[in-house]
């Protein structure tokens, strides 16, 4: 049986708690096939069934979370920092105090089972940030109440994630088929060039999303288009693997399959860019950032998150990790850098990479585990290139460098995204509060931060710029890159 559908095992290391003196009894996925960390090869790091929609189905008593997240989305809960009429913030305040009146629930019925503690944290995060994000502005410091902080911290001790939204609770767990047909079942689309959809992936075309903040159109196609390109990202996968399996033979024709399978890569790599286009279709930029967006937003450092009741579970501590969702947790974009050894030139960017890893912390830790395998192989694909000597050298690097542009045009498309998005509005309204007289000297582009606490634009050109280094110049070709190489005659 897939190790998911086995009994959670006792005092599995904890996220964020106290050590246990007893030895942990863990579970080593370090050796194990790919779908043992939870990456499906028809669904990748998606779930390859729906997520559980409710927790009640299962056991009763946790209906009142269910129900209270129900409230928040039909009950037109609005940000504490826009402008309220008298009823709206009455309305707020109602539903936080139902919040603070819940009762405090043990987790025991639910830690056997991953997938109902996933569903679990998903609940209680959007319920927390429902909550914080509608705490009057006055406040110096929002109170998380004891009837959200225990369950809340302790499902993220057995899930080993921070008590907060993350990438996985809005789009890898955050879905549903819309209507009866859900997948490809009835047809196999398979190639020969590795790029098939097998049979039974989810069919990207027929989704809907379970959570909202607004319940607009907007917000589900934000959602719902990371979702695809997760989709999109599971042949990239299937792809991947097939070059592992050539890197192992390493002859001649091994060579020639790698330059195959890398110019198949740079396609899907269109292909996901392509759908990060398809936002602009179906996403408002003023209702993303001025209705959606903050209601992301992790920690703010002027207003502190108190978690209330921790000292009546010994084994919680208070949590440090409270940033928001960011594309950055994305586990599939974390995996396609390190197969193409892009990881080696985001060291050189400062602070670059300690973000990324940061970011690796809010990944279902499955899904961790499987990028620290990837890592630990070091996955000689962009040394491989530079160092072979045969016949089809010119070809295996120019099909990588191919491969490189096509994930810098993908990046190069998010940060135009993001400039639309975030950083025109944003510049447009501090130009408001500037000619109010309420902006700050020194604040600019260069100072705004993205959910994940990062300064946005500058880790996106450190990012966009560390994709470009991985390209390999031919020696005495010019320009820098990843150093230069020289190839046979024949």
């Amino acid at each position: 049986m897939h190790f998911l559908s086995l009994p959670r095992p006792a005092n599995t290391p904890s996220f964020g708690t106290k050590p246990v003196t007893s030895t942990p009894a863990i579970v080593d996925t370090t050796t194990l096939a790919a779908h043992d960390f939870d990456v499906d090869p028809r669904t990748g790091f998606m779930p390859p069934q729906p997520p559980l929609e409710r927790l009640f189905s299962e056991c009763i008593r946790y209906e009142v979370w269910e129900e209270v997240l129900d409230e928040a989305m039909k009950g037109g809960l609005k940000l504490a920092d826009g402008d309220m009429e008298e009823e709206e913030r009455n309305n707020n305040e109602l539903w936080r105090k139902r919040v603070r009146e819940m009762e405090i629930l043990r987790i025991n019925g639910l830690v056997q089972s991953e997938i109902m503690l996933r569903r679990a944290h998903h609940v209680l995060a959007w319920i927390l940030h429902f909550y914080v994000h509608t705490t009057p502005t006055f406040d110096s410091a929002i109170h998380i109440p004891p009837s959200l902080t225990l369950p809340l911290l302790q499902v993220g001790r057995e899930l080993q994630l921070p008590p907060v939204l993350t990438y996985s609770d809005d789009v890898l767990y955050n879905w549903a088929y819309d209507g009866d047909k859900g997948t490809d079942d009835d047809k196999d689309t398979s190639n020969d060039k590795g790029t098939s959809n097998d049979k039974d992936t989810i069919n990207p075309n027929n989704l809907r999303i379970l959570t909202s903040f607004t319940s607009t159109a907007s917000e589900s196609h934000f959602y719902l288009t990371s979702a695809r390109i997760e989709i999109i990202g599971v042949r990239a996968l299937k792809v991947m693997q097939l070059m592992m399996d050539e890197l192992f033979v390493g002859d001649a024709i091994a060579v020639k399959r790698i330059a195959r399978w890398l110019d198949a890569l740079g396609g899907i790599l269109g292909e996901m860019q392509a759908e990060l286009n398809n936002m602009y279709s179906g996403c408002d930029p003023r209702v993303f950032y001025e209705e959606i967006r903050p209601w992301f937003n992790g920690v703010d450092v002027d207003r502190p998150w108190i978690f209330q009741g921790i000292s009546l579970d010994p084994t919680l501590t208070i949590p440090t990790e409270l940033s928001g969702p960011s594309a950055g947790q994305s586990s599939l974009i974390h995996a396609l850098d390190l197969f193409l050894g892009l990881s080696t030139f985001s060291h050189s960017l400062h602070g670059t990479n300690s973000f990324l890893s940061r970011m690796q912390l809010y990944m279902p830790r499955h899904h961790r585990n499987f990028l620290i395998h990837l890592q630990r192989l070091q996955i000689p694909i962009h040394d491989h290139t530079t160092q072979h000597k045969t016949r089809y050298a010119l070809h295996l690097l120019t099909a990588y460098n191919s491969c490189i542009t096509s994930l810098k045009h993908f990046r190069d498309a998010h940060f135009v995204l993001v400039a639309r998005y975030i950083i025109g509005p944003a510049a447009r309204e501090r130009g408001l509060k500037g000619a109010k007289g309420g902006e700050e000297e020194g604040e600019g582009e260069e100072r705004l931060k993205g959910t994940g606490g990062t300064y946005l634009a500058q880790f996106l050109k450190n990012v966009r710029d560390s994709t470009k280094d991985a390209v390999i110049q031919i020696r005495g070709g010019g320009g820098g890159g990843g150093g230069g190489v020289g190839f046979p005659e024949s």
